[in-house]
């Protein structure tokens, strides 16, 4: 396969993973994705991202008890009639264990200090989007989930950001408890344009 066919065939196969095996996954590999990750873009290539790499069960468990917080709280709620049912029912459990089950979390912070917030997204975004293609280039699951960011004050502590740090994200990693199927996208056509909004590609 040429290059471009082997990225081409990673990112068809990203998606998010939401069940996991308690199979360990090695230092070495974590370093290889941690290091993709960083060959994202960033603003004024200022790197202002910081990852917590979180391996200890009770470390783990209390990230993701905040995200079983919110759910309860209203998170629920407000996915139903938003997603289908199914995934609806996949997202609770993940929330409120599965994730939890992953050997690993990564959690994804910016350093304020070194970046405006205002320019957090163009720099955090794009490493975020590193991280999970390069998990899935090494025959591994991740999701992007943020609902555990939302108690930033909470989860600073869990992983001792200093305030100058904002939790972004946090990205479960590990080996797939069952396979996943394509991801399902509509069609490019209905998203993009030739040269102005109306004109379908």
């Amino acid at each position: 396969m040429s290059e471009a066919e082997v990225v081409s065939a990673v990112l068809r196969r990203q998606r998010a993973c939401r069940s996991f095996t308690d199979q360990p996954i090695e230092d070495a590999t974590l370093t290889t994705i941690l290091e993709l990750a960083t060959r994202a873009p960033s603003a004024q290539n200022l790197q202002p991202w910081e990852f917590v790499v979180v391996k200890d069960p009770d470390r783990r468990a209390a990230i993701w008890e905040l995200g079983a917080r919110l759910w309860a709280m209203g998170g629920s709620e407000a996915a139903k009639g938003v997603v289908p049912e199914a995934m609806h029912a996949d997202v609770a459990q993940a929330v409120t264990s599965g994730f939890a089950e992953a050997p690993v979390s990564i959690v994804v912070g910016v350093d304020t200090t070194k970046c405006d917030r205002s320019m957090a997204g163009s720099s955090i975004w794009p490493a975020v989007q590193n991280l999970l293609i390069a998990a899935t280039a090494h025959g591994l699951g991740s999701a992007l989930t943020t609902i555990s960011t939302l108690f930033a004050d909470e989860l600073r502590a869990i992983v001792a950001f200093p305030d100058t740090i904002d939790p972004l994200a946090v990205i479960p990693l590990g080996h797939l408890a069952r396979p996943l199927g394509s991801s399902r996208r509509e069609a490019v056509g209905e998203h993009a344009h030739r040269e102005e909004y109306g004109i379908v590609w």
